[in-house]
């Protein structure tokens, strides 16, 4: 009897399976093309920056309150003088939302039934969007990425769906919108929009137009991040491991590096070392 059940549940749900393939393989050209590699279009060169017209850090001109304007100019100061400011991702931190959707290397965009995963091949940037009709969960678990819920629209009237509009809320920090540290509030309390399509005049080119409210701003912050599609039957993607042969050090607010010998070395002038009340000292 035991054995029969077993059967039973696989033939069910193999049947499951092939109802959810079917139902998909039916609604397959409503939903756009959005498979491939993609990678983001630098417009000003330089490392990836939230605003893309703009450089990163300074340069950003964010409208930040007085209070995170001095967070950042402080963290800009360290860098200045050696050190790796505040920022989390080289110790392996997730660089968490908006910053996922910076791109800073390839893209993939999965589209199935009820989900939209974004998968990004580097620290813990993948993504996925729920796409079922779900109201907000009334409890959500704090995460890096938060948790997204998106909709389709089919804006040209033609009966396929040609934009996804995403908002994503329920996020743990710290969070930056880039390698300087320029940073988003602590309470991460952050709300962010998006709405992802493709160029009417070109497929291969997707834009991402975002929006952050946070309570580090002065005013919500907007943008339009840009991808192209690499036009390549079989893209390389490079294999992308943090902690191998990761050099940084981070023991309390401080980061360090090891030198070429395995040794704990300062990475700025007159930086104090770790505490070492655990270690035997010779005298």
């Amino acid at each position: 009897m035991l054995w029969r059940g077993s059967i039973g549940s696989i033939m069910l749900a193999g049947a499951m399976f092939a109802a959810v393939c079917g139902a998909w393989a039916a609604d397959d050209g409503k939903y756009p093309d959005w498979r491939g590699q993609w990678r983001r279009i630098n417009l000003v060169g330089g490392p990836a920056s939230f605003d893309p017209t703009r450089t990163v850090g300074a340069g950003q001109n964010a409208p930040l309150v007085p209070e995170y304007r001095a967070i950042h100019e402080a963290a800009l100061a360290d860098m200045e003088a050696g050190g790796f400011g505040i920022d989390r991702t080289n110790s392996c931190f997730s660089p968490g939302m908006p910053r996922i959707m910076n791109v800073y290397t390839v893209m993939e965009v999965l589209v199935v039934p009820g989900e939209v995963h974004i998968l990004i091949n580097n620290i813990h940037d993948n993504r996925i969007i729920y796409t079922d009709g779900r109201e907000w969960p009334a409890d959500i678990e704090p995460a890096f990425a938060g948790y997204s819920i998106g909709r389709w629209l089919d804006t040209t009237g033609q009966g396929r769906y040609d934009v996804l509009e995403v908002e994503t809320r329920g996020f743990k920090g710290p969070r930056f919108y880039d390698d300087t540290g320029l940073p988003l509030h602590k309470d991460n309390q952050t709300i962010v929009r998006e709405r992802l399509y493709t160029d009417a005049s070109d497929q291969n080119v997707m834009h991402d137009a975002i929006t952050v409210i946070d309570h580090a701003l002065t005013r919500p912050w907007s943008a339009i991040k840009n991808y192209r599609r690499t036009i390549d039957a079989h893209p390389y993607y490079p294999e992308n491991s943090c902690v191998e042969g990761n050099q940084h050090v981070r023991i309390g607010d401080e980061s360090y590096m090891l030198s070429a010998d395995g040794l704990l070395m300062p990475v700025k002038k007159g930086q104090p070392p770790p505490d070492l009340r655990y270690f035997k000292t010779e005298k």
